[in-house]
């Protein structure tokens, strides 16, 4: 069995990380770091393909987690903090109706079409031996979407629907349904770049959010 697989949606996210192991270890070969593209499809498709090729050369991945950055619920978190998702939630996955929206698992649909369903946990050794090594995380669901949210009436729907959550990317539940299909145990880290809320590109702090993260990657060893 080979080291843990850490997929990023960008290369930027993956030096992030990769330094940070580096700085902790002088070495990051017993992580591999892998950019595997933005959104949940991509995102799984492209993990799926790694833990095959690994698993294929008889060395599997002892774990999968989805790293990078995020955006924050205001009030739950703050930019630059660092966040364990507690599960990987398909926030937008399901149908619209007129009384609101509705959950994939609440469409009648077979169990064993839903891959799990809308709600990914993570693994609980691997998130425990992860906020141990990162105390001050805030731990919570970490909802995926394929459309970032940019208006106060999207962000207060989410709140209403989640009120646990307490931030959103665009790959941890594409990365959690592959981990599962694969029976590997499956984590997300992130850290906060932007308040969740209307667009506003100026709020970003990309630069504290990359540093956040090569932070807290020597956790990932």
């Amino acid at each position: 069995m080979t080291g843990l697989l850490v997929v990023t949606a960008v290369p930027a996210e993956a030096d992030a990380i990769r330094a940070g192991l580096t700085a902790a270890t002088g070495s990051d070969t017993a992580v591999t770091v892998a950019p595997v593209g933005v959104g949940p499809a991509v995102a799984g498709a492209a993990t799926a393909r790694l833990l095959a090729l690994a698993e294929a050369a008889g060395s599997p991945y002892r774990a999968v987690v989805s790293a990078g950055v995020a955006g924050g619920f205001a009030g739950r978190v703050a930019v630059g903090d660092t966040v364990l998702g507690t599960a990987s939630i398909a926030a937008d996955l399901g149908a619209e109706s007129p009384d609101g929206f509705i959950p994939v698992d609440e469409l009648g649909m077979p169990p064993a079409l839903l891959g799990g369903g809308s709600v990914v946990p993570a693994d609980p050794r691997l998130l425990a031996a992860l906020r141990a090594a990162l105390p001050a995380a805030t731990a919570g669901p970490v909802l995926t979407v394929s459309t970032v949210t940019g208006t106060a009436a999207s962000t207060e729907e989410l709140r209403r629907r989640h009120p646990e959550a307490v931030a959103e990317a665009m790959e941890g539940y594409g990365v959690a349904v592959a981990a599962a299909q694969a029976g590997v145990p499956f984590a997300e880290l992130r850290t906060i770049s932007n308040p969740i809320g209307p667009r506003d590109r100026d709020a970003w702090r990309l630069r504290e959010a990359l540093a956040a993260l090569t932070t807290a990657a020597p956790a990932l060893r």
